[in-house]
C-alpha cells in the first residue's frame, strides 16, 4: 500500500470546521501511519548549505529509524546517501563531521567513495563472487533550496521545496537565506505532547495576545497580515512604535532597525515573519538572524522539536547584542509554547473533553487537520477504531 493509499471510512455528517478528536493526540497506531504516511513522503530540512564548506563535510538526518548522510563531494556537489552499510547494516557516521576521502564502516570496515559507491572490502577473497559494483549506498532524493538541504524519504516525493516556495521567493531575497552560517548549535527539545499538538500550535496565531504577553507588547499579531500557498502559510508581525515597558523587549525594540545590515528593506527591519511548511516545519525569519525547526513525533502524545539558528557573518558587538535579545525573547515564546501545548496535552485526556469550533484564524491549521483526514481517513471518526487500514 503506497503513503498515500488509505481505505474508505465513513465520516459522520458535515458539520462546520472543528479540532480533531482527542484519541488522535495520543494513538500508537496513529504515529506509524503518520510517519508511514505523511512524514516520511515529505521534504525534511537536513542542515544548511553552510554547514557543509568542505568536500567531506557531512551532517546526518535521522526520520523513524531511516537515516541519511548528506555530504559535499569532492566536486563541489552536495549528494545525499543511505546511512547503513551494505555489508550488515551498521549505521556509517553519526552527527556531523568530516570524512577524509572516504566512508568507512566502523564494525567491519568496508569502504565507500562520496559517491556511495563501494569501493574495497577487508578480506575481499572471503566474499568469493562479490562484485563491488552492485553494493553501492542507496541515493535519496533530495534539493537545495532557501539555502537548506531538503530530503525525502518516501519511495515517490512530492514536488519539490523551489516549487512550493515558488511564490514567496520575492519576499525572501533580501534575507540572502544561502548566504547565512549557523550562530547556535543544533537545538533538540523534547516535550511532552503529540507533534501533532506542537504543529497546531505554531500553525495558529489566535493564542499569541493572550499566550505570548511579551510578544504581544512588541508586535502585532501576524493573523493580520496573511498570506499562504498551498501547503505553506505565511504571516508577518510589525513592531509596535511604543516601548514595551520590559528592559529587554524594549533594547531589542530600540537597535534592532539600526543594527541590521541595510541590505534589508526599511519595513523588514522591525518586522518578524513566520513561514509554516506543511507537515511539520516552521521557519521564523527575524531582521537579525533566523531559525528553522521540525516537529517530529517521538511516540504517542511525545514530541521531538529539531531546531538551529542562521545568520548573516557579523561580529560586530552591536550585532551581538540584538541576537542574545532576540535569541532571549524567542526562548521565552518557546518555553510558553511548550506549557500551553503540555496544558493542552492533559486537558483534552478529560473525559468530558469534546472538539470544539475552530476560528477563521485557525486556517493554516484546518489546512493540516484536512490533510491528516486526507492520509489517515480513520482521524474523521469521534473515537479510534478497533482496526486501522
Amino acid at each position: 500500500m503506497s503513503p498515500a493509499t488509505a481505505r474508505t471510512v465513513e465520516a459522520p455528517p458535515a458539520t462546520p470546521p472543528h479540532s480533531l478528536p482527542a484519541w488522535v493526540y495520543n494513538h500508537p497506531e496513529m504515529t506509524r501511519l503518520e510517519l508511514e504516511r505523511i512524514l516520511k513522503p515529505s521534504w525534511q530540512i537536513a542542515c544548511h548549505v553552510s554547514q557543509l564548506p568542505r568536500a567531506g563535510d557531512f551532517v546526518t538526518y535521522e526520520l523513524a529509524g531511516d537515516s541519511v548522510i548528506v555530504l559535499r563531494d569532492a566536486n563541489g556537489a552536495i549528494r545525499a546517501l543511505r546511512n547503513t552499510c551494505r555489508h550488515r547494516g551498521t549505521r556509517l557516521l553519526e552527527g556531523s563531521g568530516h570524512c577524509t576521502g572516504r566512508i568507512t564502516c566502523p564494525y567491519h570496515g568496508w569502504t565507500y567513495r562520496y559517491d556511495g559507491s563501494l569501493l574495497a572490502t577487508p578480506a575481499r577473497d572471503s566474499f568469493p563472487d562479490l562484485d563491488l559494483r552492485v553494493h553501492s549506498l542507496g541515493t535519496v532524493p533530495h534539493e537545495t533550496a532557501l539555502g537548506f538541504v531538503w530530503v525525502c524519504l518516501g519511495a515517490e516525493p512530492p514536488p519539490p521545496p523551489s516549487v512550493a516556495w515558488a511564490p514567496f521567493m520575492e519576499e525572501l531575497a533580501p534575507y540572502r537565506l544561502d548566504e547565512l552560517v549557523p550562530i547556535q548549535p543544533l537545538f533538540r527539545e523534547e516535550w511532552e505532547v503529540d507533534w501533532k499538538i506542537a504543529m497546531d500550535n505554531y500553525l495558529e496565531s489566535y493564542h499569541v495576545p493572550i499566550g505570548h504577553p511579551g510578544l504581544n507588547r512588541m508586535f502585532t499579531p501576524d493573523y493580520e497580515d496573511q498570506r499562504g500557498a498551498p501547503g505553506i502559510g505565511r504571516g508577518i508581525s510589525w513592531m509596535r512604535a511604543a516601548p514595551s515597558p520590559h528592559w529587554s523587549e524594549r533594547v531589542y525594540q530600540k537597535h534592532v532597525s539600526a543594527v541590521t545590515a541595510p541590505h534589508l528593506p526599511e519595513g523588514e527591519r522591525r518586522s518578524w515573519r513566520f513561514y509554516s511548511y506543511l507537515p511539520n516545519h516552521g521557519i521564523d525569519i527575524f531582521p537579525e538572524q533566523m531559525d528553522f525547526f521540525q516537529v517530529l513525533p517521538r511516540g504517542p502524545g511525545k514530541a521531538l522539536i529539531r531546531s538551529a539558528s542562521f545568520g548573516l557573518a557579523d561580529d560586530r558587538r552591536e550585532m551581538r547584542l540584538v541576537r542574545w535579545l532576540g535569541n532571549r525573547i524567542n526562548m521565552q515564546v518557546n518555553n510558553e509554547d511548550r506549557e500551553l501545548c503540555e496544558r493542552l496535552q492533559r486537558g483534552i485526556a478529560d473525559s468530558a473533553y469534546r472538539p470544539g469550533p475552530l476560528s477563521t484564524i485557525e486556517t493554516w491549521m484546518l489546512e493540516f487537520h484536512n490533510l491528516l483526514r486526507a492520509r489517515i481517513p480513520e482521524v474523521r471518526l469521534p473515537s479510534a477504531p478497533v482496526r486501522f487500514a
